[in-house]
């Protein structure tokens, strides 16, 4: 998504510019074009030296040091981005912004900048909280500039309250979801499910399986990326929220099939990757059942087929985690279930699959085409599937 696309990172004079290295580190891993500006006060926290290491590229932090780097200016920056990205962001900085004062590279920058300008705030929470300051955020939303935090938590004063720099995923998520406008999937609604879903059996235990989750963050990642309008329906999971999405937070297979009936009705694109339980218990404890020596009977029953049960006129596509025979049994489920891809992984191979950064799966398509892929990481995979439900709207 970030391949060789020109961002710039202005980084100002608070406590949290060490952060701005590992939001520096991971764009250049992401293969953008990365120009790291500094305020006079930002060098006093963080040397240019590191940022110059990371990106390989010359760090400005004086105004005037940039005559002698001819083409290298704050109108040049500013004209040759696709995004400039204020992180951290003073309230100084802010004052300045949102008042067009123009006194060092920073600013100049910005206000040169006639493309989307993010600004990821980070001070004293009773810095924040004071009047000028919500003042000058609210100049700058009204003109545009996308706020990405504070967050509310422990910070350098010691106190407790809103100011802390957004999480690095939260910033990298909204930099991907600004320049994913006019992706092939802008503005389509993508439904994703993810997760596994869980089926009490008493206050304690519940039945589940092996799902992280990862694969279906992974495709709302991806359709974040490419324009999309996601909302992300997940069972509980160890994972980061996926930035630039709706999430819907279930528990059980009923409450999934609830959520995905209702996103359903609106949606483009049905991407059911979770893996919901096929059985629950028949009767629910409200006490913590306790152990015994004999045998304990549990009895199940089957919980609804989420994919055979919700219908529309939107792209389905569903996911088949087998054991034996993969393409017979997935191409089965793909004809039952009316999908248009179905994406079969082999559950006992390893590395891939439950739980794994990785996977190994062979999409099949209504149309009769197979397509085996490599061992790729999540991501990838995720990509991959999307591009194929691209191909679906063209085919529509």
């Amino acid at each position: 998504m970030l391949k060789g696309k020109s961002i710039v990172l202005a980084v100002t004079g608070s406590i949290a510019a060490y952060k701005a290295i590992t939001i520096t580190r991971q764009l250049v891993q992401l293969e953008a074009d990365v120009n790291v500006i500094m305020t006079r006060g930002a060098t006093q926290f963080v040397t240019p030296l590191t940022f110059e290491s990371l990106t390989g590229k010359s760090v400005i932090s004086n105004m005037f040091a940039s005559a002698t780097k001819p083409g290298i200016n704050h109108v040049s920056l500013a004209q040759d981005s696709d995004v400039v990205v204020v992180a951290p962001a003073t309230a100084n900085i802010i004052a300045k912004l949102a008042n067009g004062i123009s006194d060092d590279i920073v600013s100049s920058t910005v206000l040169a900048n006639k493309k989307t300008t993010i600004v990821a705030p980070a001070m004293n929470v009773n810095m924040f909280d004071n009047p000028a300051t919500q003042d000058n955020l609210s100049k700058l939303k009204s003109r545009g500039f996308i706020m990405v935090g504070p967050e509310f938590g422990s910070l350098a004063s010691g106190q407790i309250g809103l100011g802390r720099l957004a999480g690095i995923n939260d910033i990298i998520g909204t930099i991907c979801q600004v320049l994913a406008i006019g992706s092939d999937l802008y503005n389509k609604r993508v439904t994703i499910t993810a997760g596994a879903t869980q089926e009490p059996l008493d206050p304690v235990r519940y039945l589940t399986n092996h799902s992280s989750g990862k694969m279906g963050y992974a495709l709302a990642e991806a359709a974040r990326d490419r324009g999309a309008i996601v909302t992300l329906i997940t069972a509980p999971t160890a994972l980061d929220d996926v930035t630039g999405t709706t999430i819907i937070r279930i528990t059980t297979a009923d409450e999934m099939y609830q959520a995905v009936k209702k996103a359903a009705s609106t949606t483009d694109v049905l991407i059911m990757a979770a893996a919901v339980s096929d059985y629950r218990p028949i009767i629910k404890s409200d006490e913590k059942l306790k152990k015994q020596d004999s045998i304990y009977d549990l009895k199940l029953q089957s919980t609804i087929d989420i994919l055979a049960n919700v219908t529309g006129d939107f792209i389905k596509v569903g996911f088949a985690a087998e054991s034996s025979n993969l393409l017979e049994n997935a191409k089965s489920k793909l004809q039952r279930k009316q999908l248009d891809l179905i994406v079969a992984n082999d559950i006992t191979l390893q590395n891939s699959g439950f739980g794994s950064d990785n996977n190994c799966v062979t999409i099949i398509n209504s149309n009769g085409q197979i397509d085996e892929l490599s061992l790729l990481p999540k991501r990838t995979v995720a990509d991959e599937i999307l591009n194929r439900v691209v191909t679906k709207f063209t085919e529509k």
